[in-house]
């Protein structure tokens, strides 16, 4: 595996496991009682683990690479930041008005709740997976992936 295949990969695992994190503390305790008060008939008894999984493994590829870039070591963190909130910002108003505009009695609410999270997440998630990165790559004293 080359070293850039080594950064892309080690930055898709940062980035999966905090957003993984951020999304279960948001889902638990906003979007899931959202969801539950607006639009309980709408649920599932279960949740659907492999859709679910899935959605994890495309959505924050596409968060390492139109956001964190690591590949792109000039990229100012700023632009990268402003990156991941409009992959974010994209990604959750395709569902969200998707949702609103066929799903019956779909509150806008729910689907503004959804866009804001989304593109804030995505943010967050890009600023602390360069974050966390820089403080690993500083630790091994090699030049930061930032």
């Amino acid at each position: 595996m080359t070293s850039r295949s080594k950064s892309w990969l080690l930055h898709y695992v940062l980035a999966a496991v905090i957003f993984a994190l951020i999304d279960v503390v948001w889902i638990l305790s906003v979007a899931l009682p959202q969801y539950q008060r607006n639009i309980p008939d709408l649920m599932a008894a279960k949740p659907q683990l492999a859709g679910a999984g899935f959605f994890y493994l495309i959505f924050v590829a596409g968060i390492v690479h139109y956001g964190v870039r690591p590949l792109e070591l000039k990229a100012p963190l700023r632009q990268r930041v402003g990156a991941g909130a409009l992959f974010g910002f994209f990604s959750y108003t395709t569902w969200a008005m998707t949702a609103f505009s066929i799903l019956k009695d779909f509150p806008l609410s729910v689907a503004i709740t959804d866009i804001l999270w989304g593109t804030g997440a995505s943010a967050v998630v890009v600023w602390l997976t360069l974050i966390v990165s820089t403080a690993l790559r500083k630790n091994r004293k090699q030049e930061p992936l930032l």
